[in-house]
């Protein structure tokens, strides 16, 4: 590909259908078709664009721009996960740069493609991070743009992994710094924003990660008909908006991703359903959730922690143990742990297995004090509040979560925020304080409201299972009606079920609590907490 760093001058689609239908042969027009046809998200037409230039290149001794096409047909199929054919190119630019051993700028793009391949297939993050800091220095030296630009990202994603984390962002931070100057290619800006993002959100710095994802969503809508990059953009956006309590413009960014620009980038498909999955687990679309998890694992994406926090939901609390536990055992690095143990925090807690939880918020705690930053600290004080509150100990609870609630006030996140006042809400009323209590709660569900946390909502001060005796949320929904003194058959009507499965239900409650009677259920109701709100209930 031509190293020009113009911006965009035309509509891409529109573009690739002008070339494709003529019969080309200058090496321009060919290397302006690879360039669409890699922004359009087809693979193999833009790698058949990029061997047709490699050949018109060798027959005219031109090796620099036969190293640049060989690089750009190597780093797209080892991205598609093509390691194969990936392979072959890589050693296909090495054959080149033979050819010209004494240029730096061949050297830089060899070192440059060597430093993604341990980086990105081969997870050798050291011999990555030093190969990509050669590529940089003889990248400048040549005035590569695109080069330097994408071997910076390759080394501070590198030292990211290595656990050197403000010399990897202050590396990324440099990458940036070179797109801006707007030198580098339309391919290689697009790749290295989202290479960028990636590795912020994978820290948890959300302060980067929104700040960039707003700069590639702007950088993206002045690249007309671009398909490549936009599908992974939606999908940055639409976390950075649910953490932000945007949920409507989460949930359409992560649809229009699944729906539309998947068909650009296959590698992107396990990652979008999953957050699809995520937001539709957060509004209480519980089956449309399983739906999308389940395709996110069909297209390769481990789909825990998300879907054992939706089996939680389900009273499939033993399953999603199992499940999150064993995608943790599979964790390697900090930041594939950190992904993890907040869920197996919660869950465990929900099943009452107090140890496993103590287990989970100690390597939490290390690991967010390994990463530093203030997203993951939010998350683990409010875990270690969360672990305090099940041991009955709300006075050590509260500095957890009063700092748990600073930090994702600073992060603008306040669905998180409100989930935090909910458990400072039963800390002050284990402490005798009903008034701050009532304070707490009543702010938490105002944000519930105007979040659109109808799960939230839902259950608004129900009981988790260990405090449940065994009865399931259904069975809970049930006896709630029950106490009020209604019949199965007003229970029946208001639930929208069949007669004869509101008799089973009860007849189930009578059993798993021990009693005889439906005036001794409710009583035993009342007296154990298990209903949230009967006057609630006769009004309705």
């Amino acid at each position: 590909m031509a190293q020009t760093g113009a911006p965009a001058r035309f509509h891409w689609a529109d573009k690739y259908a002008e070339l494709s239908a003529s019969d080309l042969s200058a090496v321009e027009d060919l290397e302006l078709l690879a360039t669409a046809t890699l922004l359009l998200g087809k693979t193999a037409e833009s790698v058949e664009a990029l061997d047709r230039c490699c050949r018109l290149h060798q027959e005219t001794g031109d090796h620099l721009a036969e190293i640049r096409c060989a690089f750009w047909a190597a780093v797209q199929l080892l991205s598609a996960g093509d390691f194969g054919q990936g392979s072959a190119w890589v050693a296909r630019l090495r054959r080149i740069v033979d050819l010209e051993p004494t240029l730096p700028a061949a050297q830089a793009y060899a070192l440059g493609q060597y430093a993604f391949m341990q980086t990105v297939a081969l997870h050798d993050y050291q011999a990555g991070a030093e190969a990509a800091a050669k590529a940089v220095s003889l990248g400048r030296t040549a005035s590569e743009a695109d080069i330097v630009a994408m071997a910076l990202s390759v080394q501070g994603r590198a030292e990211l992994r290595l656990g050197e984390i403000k010399n990897g962002l202050a590396i990324l931070d440099e990458a940036m710094a070179e797109v801006i100057r707007g030198t580098a290619t339309v391919p290689a800006v697009g790749t290295v924003y989202c290479t960028v993002i990636d590795g912020c959100q994978e820290v948890y710095d959300f302060r980067r990660a929104r700040e960039w994802t707003g700069a590639l969503s702007a950088w993206c809508d002045r690249q007309p008909g671009i398909m490549t990059f936009k599908g992974q953009c939606l999908v940055n956006r639409s976390k950075v908006e649910q953490i932000q309590g945007n949920w409507p413009g989460a949930l359409a960014d992560a649809e229009l991703a699944c729906e539309r620009f998947l068909a650009a980038d296959l590698s992107l498909a396990g990652s979008a359903w999953y957050r699809l999955a995520e937001i539709q687990r957060v509004m209480g679309e519980l089956q449309a959730a399983e739906r999308s998890y389940r395709t996110a694992s069909e297209f390769g994406e481990d789909p825990q922690p998300g879907l054992g926090l939706l089996w939680l939901l389900q009273d499939k609390g033993e399953s999603a143990l199992a499940a999150v536990q064993r995608a943790l055992g599979e964790a390697t690095e900090n930041w594939q742990r950190a992904r993890h143990l907040p869920a197996l925090v919660e869950i465990a807690l929900a099943l009452g297995e107090t140890e496993a939880a103590r287990r989970a918020v100690v390597d939490l705690l290390n690991v967010s004090q390994a990463i530093g930053m203030p997203m993951l600290d939010a998350i683990a004080a409010r875990a270690q509040g969360s672990l305090h509150l099940a041991n009955t100990d709300a006075r050590s609870a509260l500095p957890s979560l009063r700092e748990s609630q600073r930090l994702w006030r600073r992060l603008d996140a306040p669905y998180e925020e409100a989930r935090v006042r909910l458990l400072l809400a039963k800390a002050c009323r284990m402490l005798g304080d009903d008034a701050s209590a009532q304070l707490e709660q009543d702010a938490a569900q105002k944000t519930f409201d105007m979040v659109g946390a109808n799960l939230d909502l839902e259950q608004f001060g129900r009981p988790t299972k260990a405090e449940r005796h065994g009865l399931s949320r259904r069975e809970i929904e049930v006896l709630d009606l029950l106490a009020t003194g209604r019949t199965n058959q007003e229970i029946a009507d208001h639930l929208f079920l069949a007669l004869r499965t509101v008799d089973r239900h009860v007849s189930n409650i009578l059993a798993k609590l021990g009693v005889s009677s439906r005036t001794a259920a409710a009583a035993y109701a009342f007296k154990h907490s298990l209903v949230a709100n009967s006057e609630m209930g006769r009004s309705t």
